[in-house]
């Protein structure tokens, strides 16, 4: 049973927690507020980090036959009113334009949520037989959902992100290709940005608006709350049906293509910081780190400067040449040790550290960020000595954050043991679930919700009572606070 006294430490811990996030997100100029509510400005330093992410999807996007394109910023609000259970879950976030050019429209526009509606309207005069399928797109934009609470990166009114949408010819392709890009999406999560990813899927409740079912990756960050890292939703033939996209199939009959889309945000910029981050500020994975070394000369004199500068430049050559982004830090306002500390909040991976000594002993200091360790390491074979310590950081991080989700995962099979341990250890709790509304909203007094549901089916399946009401659970599934 939670007492009074372990809720007032567990909203200390938040409130504690919240505010390192944001003074991170600050200090380490990642991004900034504007004027404007619930918006944010991205600063370099942040959408460096969006560039990476970005390089490595896009990539991976056109390796398996996906297109970008670009679809516009405003779409009729008969659009969005197609299609029920989109307009239901979609109506509270709306931006709605009414006027323009100093005159009322004749029918409001809404400031784009996502693309399903306007990329349908655009299919229907594009789809014409099965030759025609399977439509892969792809776009990076904005979007805007009028947020009541924001965070920077986290839950913002605007946000930068890739949105697919594609169509096919059958059920199970369109199965297959939401399956594909969860895959997808998790490769890219655990690989390059060092952070565990529990895979499965929403409950009818939680699944996005108009979709048959919805394919959702889950991680947890450093204060043991959930965050939905990214979706693939199967979409049915729901949007097909509300824009009468129709195609002639290899009968000769009349047909709706079955339709997908699927999205990951610059909140996973958020999540790189909650999930790596220290009292140092971030730590950042070296594949998505915009400077993965800082070289930071150390000197006194204008002769000890004239002495280190030569190999300063012949480590930031090397390493350059051999694909490292490095940068070197020449300030002269300030001291080595607040570059040291400059450097640790931007979490960048590695630091070489080269001095007058350094030069007579042709070898150089490098500091890891992830462990604060310390090596030496000779000039000669810098290079290779780089790579294995980036690899290594990139490993650890890995490492870390797998044992912080495993040592905050656990089971519970009545309602106080899952009250209880939400609090502690809090984050994963696998229970039996009903899927029922009454539980729902218990669950939500809880601040709580469930998170996924696993795709195997085994995993999911229970023949047990249901951890809330005690009726014979629907399956197992996986709960947590969230943000």
């Amino acid at each position: 049973m939670t007492t009074e006294a372990e809720t007032d430490v567990q909203d200390g811990r938040d409130e504690a927690f919240s505010k390192w996030y944001i003074d991170t997100v600050l200090k380490a100029e990642l991004a900034d507020y504007t004027a404007v509510r619930g918006s944010m400005v991205i600063r370099p330093y942040g959408y460096a980090i969006w560039e990476l992410m970005q390089q490595y999807v896009d990539r991976e996007l056109k390796a398996t036959g996906h297109q970008n394109a670009y679809f516009p910023l405003l779409i009729p609000l008969s659009f969005i009113q197609k299609e029920a259970e989109h307009v239901e879950g979609f109506a509270p976030q709306l931006a709605v334009v009414t006027h323009g050019g100093g005159e009322e429209l004749t029918e409001p526009l809404v400031v784009r949520p996502t693309s399903e509606t306007i990329i349908y309207d655009m299919l229907s005069k594009w789809i014409e037989s099965y030759r025609d399928l399977p439509v892969l797109l792809n776009q990076w934009a904005n979007v805007l959902r009028w947020e009541i609470r924001t965070r920077p990166f986290l839950r913002t009114a605007e946000f930068l992100w890739q949105e697919g949408h594609t169509a096919h010819a059958t059920f199970e392709e369109a199965d297959e290709e939401a399956l594909l890009i969860l895959k997808l999406y998790v490769r890219f999560i655990q690989d390059e940005l060092a952070i565990p990813v529990y895979q499965g899927r929403k409950t009818e409740s939680e699944k996005f608006a108009g979709a048959l079912s919805t394919f959702t990756m889950e991680s947890l960050m450093g204060d043991a709350k959930a965050l939905q890292m990214g979706t693939s939703h199967n979409l049915g033939q729901n949007f097909s049906k509300a824009f009468d996209v129709t195609f002639l199939d290899r009968e000769g009959k009349r047909d709706y293509p079955w339709s997908t889309s699927w999205a990951v945000t610059t909140r996973l910029i958020g999540a790189l910081i909650m999930v790596h981050g220290d009292a140092k500020g971030l730590r950042l994975p070296p594949r998505v780190a915009p400077y993965q070394v800082v070289i930071v000369p150390i000197w006194r004199k204008d002769e000890d400067r004239d002495k280190v500068e030569p190999l300063v430049e012949d480590v930031r050559h090397a390493l350059g040449d051999a694909g490292v982004r490095v940068k070197t830090d020449w300030r002269d306002q300030v001291t080595p040790g607040f570059k040291f500390n400059d450097w640790e909040l931007r979490g960048v991976p590695l630091r070489i550290e080269i001095g007058p000594r350094d030069v007579d002993s042709e070898s150089v200091v490098i500091a890891r960020r992830d462990t604060r360790e310390k090596t030496h390491a000779p000039v000669s074979g810098i290079v290779d000595e780089v790579h294995t310590l980036l690899e290594a950081v990139q490993a650890n991080l890995f490492a870390e954050a797998a044992r912080y989700v495993a040592a905050h995962t656990s089971s519970a099979d009545t309602w106080d043991e899952l009250r209880e341990r939400l609090i502690d250890p809090g984050g994963f709790v696998t229970v039996n679930w009903c899927d029922s509304k009454e539980c729902e909203i218990a669950l939500a007094a809880e601040k709580a919700t469930v998170r996924a549901i696993p795709l195997d089916d085994r995993e999911a399946a229970s023949s047990g009572p249901c951890v809330c009401c005690g009726r014979p659970a629907s399956f197992r599934c996986v709960v947590a606070r969230s943000y």
